[in-house]
């Protein structure tokens, strides 16, 4: 196929645009493509990509902060935060013991909370299903008492106290 813009050379690169829901394709040889601005791998080649993007929810640039070969490590995989900001990842699980001051702002953003406060796993022991249980309708207590409802709450607490109860004969 022959590019769209020249006619002359071969078409390798191909820009589909989607505006409005009208859906356009054109073919490009390399040449006509960069001067139309198209560029391989556009924003990821051109010194942004993925690991940027994911890099930037754990904190600043890194151009703002030196490497330091002193920097705190990991004692689990041997990464350090400037690592972790620059890739976007976490190396292991003692990371986010290591570096939870860092990281702890980053979570909040991302996820809204820093605690993990979906269902247990199916594999998990009862009794952290159990806890869990317990946490959510804690929680619910106490928004049903700031709504004042009352009748509730009471029924709320009953629950608790029951599975409390269920707790302690488990121990």
């Amino acid at each position: 196929m022959l590019c769209e813009q020249c006619g002359q050379k071969q078409a390798t690169t191909h820009v589909k645009t989607n505006i409005n829901g009208v859906v356009e394709s054109h073919h490009l040889c390399s040449e006509c493509a960069a001067k139309m601005g198209y560029h391989p791998m556009a924003g990821f080649a051109s010194g942004f990509g993925l690991n940027d993007l994911f890099g930037s929810f754990f904190g600043e640039s890194l151009a703002a902060h030196p490497r330091s070969a002193d920097a705190l490590r990991c004692p689990g995989c041997g990464a350090s935060f400037d690592d972790i900001a620059r890739t976007g990842k976490v190396g292991c699980a003692k990371c986010y013991d290591t570096f939870l001051d860092q990281l702890l702002p980053s979570l909040q953003r991302m996820h809204g909370k820093s605690k993990h406060a979906g269902k247990a796993p199916s594999g998990a022991p009862a009794a952290a299903k159990l806890e869990n249980r317990l946490e959510t309708l804690k929680r619910k207590l106490s928004e049903a008492v700031d709504a004042q409802e009352y009748e509730k709450a009471a029924a709320l607490r009953d629950e608790i106290k029951s599975l409390e109860g269920q707790a302690n004969d488990h121990d």
